[in-house]
């Protein structure tokens, strides 16, 4: 998309600009503070600026080595996971800082995008309504990670820098949807945007940031759902939104990953033109991938149901420990890459994928899977969703990164009404039903409206659909069972050599998650050496 792909040479201008002392007479050869505003061209540059700054894949794909889904050998998410971060941790201080930059962009544009008199005002108030959500995009994922954090609403002077305090978690939350109900009314709709606009903000994806705030909160699930059904019933207002048919589409075939009504808003790429790469070191070896730097566990892909419905665990569900992977949830296979895995290549071609050591018939020592090398997965698994079968050399990828996703949605409803305890067998057909559906289950006992707590039933749900999306670590943070989760081994396939060690099962990492401490993220020492007010989270020195 065009509007996302303007020079990151514009941010230095406006920051730059923004620090100039006024004068009385503004520079004739050069933009000042006086003027910059009050050109066409650089309004909306600045807006794409902005946009830049919203996300990246690193902040996207990430998050799911700090959760059960998946474990990372690389430097801080394997001190993070393993429970050794420190308020020195870097990755702390660089997701701080990439969130407050986006923050004080958006501050400097709001406040000086009234000096244009050429635009006009609808296109202004547009342009305030995108940037709003930006800003709380950025502050909702500092308060998630982070708790009470400073709350800049305007451009802060380096003075009032060194001393703004923390916001109380709540306030910031409830600044964040008052925010977002305001930006509303001044966005359209997606079915109001031409093609070329492609992946701006829209009155979706604010209520869709609404939605996935106040689910966080846990105590406001009224308002969670009163948000859902306007974005299921009111389509007409806030635009068609549905679930694609193929969900391994959704994410790897580049003309549905980027036309489709189930993205809300996504990260816009465009091929050789602003890409992503990550895909080179999740993707195995035998089909060009690099080094294994995010694989997933053992954990995530035991949590696939069967094609019947029932947990691989449950009486009846036929599952098979020498044979795993067969009638198992159609997404699976469309999420992880396991030992003998038909790999589908770009010209449709297919290649057995043998992980299990000793396993290939031709190259025996060739495997997926070598136990102590740093380039082969160290769980047996590798990943297959949003692989990109376009991609150029090394996985350099165009396509979209998704956001925010109609799926999302009919999950979070279905979660809200369940613990308000209104979960019944309309509500059920038009989420979790809907959502096998999609994925290719056809079995009645899968699709039908079950008996009892569905509570862990929905959350499996949520897990298996959302999976690499990075979502999970905020799930299982948020249910307060990340003590439980992420505390003992993660593990990998059955390959082991000692089989009488965990079932078999590879130990990767030993994870440790103090409830006292982890839910909370350091505040950077570094921060804290710059402004006398911040105050440390519980735990960490």
């Amino acid at each position: 998309m065009k509007f996302l792909n303007k020079s990151l040479i514009i941010a230095a201008i406006i920051l730059a600009i923004a620090g100039c002392k006024k004068l009385d007479i503004a520079p004739t050869d050069r933009f000042s503070d006086l003027t910059f505003w009050t050109v066409d061209i650089n309004v909306t540059n600045a807006l794409n600026n902005n946009y830049s700054l919203l996300y990246n894949s690193n902040l996207y794909f990430e998050p799911e080595a700090l959760s059960d889904n998946a474990y990372s050998p690389s430097g801080d998410l394997n001190l993070i996971a393993s429970g050794n971060a420190t308020s020195l941790t870097a990755k702390f201080a660089g997701d701080w800082a990439s969130y407050y930059k986006t923050i004080k962009s958006v501050n400097i544009f709001l406040e000086n995008v009234d000096q244009n008199k050429t635009l006009p005002q609808a296109t202004i108030a547009r342009m305030k309504a995108e940037n709003q959500f930006m800003r709380a995009f950025a502050l909702f994922n500092l308060t998630k990670w982070y708790g009470d954090v400073p709350l800049p609403d305007h451009d802060l002077t380096p003075e009032e820098a060194q001393v703004i305090p923390r916001t109380s978690k709540a306030a910031v939350v409830d600044y964040i949807v008052s925010q977002l109900e305001e930006a509303i009314p001044n966005l359209p709709s997606k079915d109001q945007l031409p093609a070329s606009e492609n992946g701006r903000i829209t009155k979706g994806a604010a209520l869709a940031l609404q939605m996935r705030t106040l689910l966080y909160q846990g105590n406001r699930m009224q308002e969670v759902v009163t948000i859902c059904e306007k974005l299921i019933n009111n389509q007409a207002t806030y635009g068609t939104y549905s679930l694609t048919p193929s969900y391994s589409a959704l994410f790897s075939d580049p003309a549905t990953n980027t036309t489709n009504n189930e993205s809300i808003l996504s990260l816009q790429y465009v091929p050789a033109v602003r890409t992503w790469q990550n895909f080179w070191d999740f993707a195995p070896r035998t089909v060009g991938g690099r080094v294994s730097n995010m694989a997933p566990t053992q954990e995530l892909v035991d949590d696939y149901i069967m094609l019947n419905g029932k947990g691989i665990k449950e009486a009846g569900s036929g599952y098979v420990e020498s044979n795993p992977y067969v009638n198992r949830d159609p997404r699976l296979t469309a999420t992880v890459v396991y030992d003998r895995y038909s790999w589908v290549n770009p010209d449709n071609t297919t290649k057995t994928i043998y992980i299990r050591p000793g396993s290939d018939p031709v190259q025996p020592g060739l495997d997926e899977y070598s136990p102590g090398s740093q380039s082969a997965s160290a769980t047996g698994y590798y990943w297959r969703k949003y692989f990109d079968p376009s991609a150029l050399s090394s996985f350099v990828s165009g396509n979209n990164l998704h956001l925010f996703r109609y799926a999302e949605v009919l999950l979070t409803y279905a979660e809200a009404k369940n613990s308000l305890g209104q979960m019944d067998a309309a509500v059920w057909a038009k989420t979790i039903g809907a959502l096998r559906a999609r994925a290719g289950f056809t079995d009645a006992a899968a699709l039908s409206f079950p008996s009892g707590d569905l509570t862990n039933v929905i959350r499996r749900e949520r897990r298996a659909e959302l999976a690499m999306e990075g979502l999970r670590v905020d799930d299982i943070r948020r249910w307060k069972v990340a003590e439980v989760t992420m505390n003992g081994f993660a593990h990998g396939a059955k390959f082991a050599a000692d089989q009488t060690i965990d079932g078999g099962y590879i130990r990767t990492q030993q994870r440790k998650f103090n409830p006292q401490r982890d839910y909370l993220w350091a505040i950077p020492s570094s921060e804290i050496g710059l402004n006398k007010n911040l105050t440390q989270n519980p735990g960490y020195q």
